[in-house]
């Protein structure tokens, strides 16, 4: 794990975009990532019906998720508002 980029454990459902955001930080920069719910229902098997459910998904795979959200971020992979999706 790259020791530049931190995730602190903090992390919110965004019901427009029917995802879960967390924050990552590089050198000082706060970056916004977002996992889309349907990732979530993949990589857990699970139909993801409540908030709470997303949630703990995403606290489940919250290592697998920081990194890929590492890597992308590493490969600058930011969509055009500077946010990193996984979808």
């Amino acid at each position: 794990m790259n020791q530049a980029i931190l995730f602190p454990d903090m992390q919110s459902w965004d019901e427009a975009s029917q995802s879960v955001h967390f924050a990552a930080q590089q050198s000082g920069a706060l970056i916004e990532c977002f996992v889309a719910k349907h990732k979530l229902e993949k990589l857990s098997g699970l139909e993801l019906d409540t908030e709470q459910a997303v949630i703990a998904a995403f606290i489940d795979y919250r290592f697998d998720l920081e990194e890929i959200a590492e890597e992308l971020i590493e490969d600058e992979a930011f969509n055009e508002e500077g946010h990193i999706i996984i979808d």
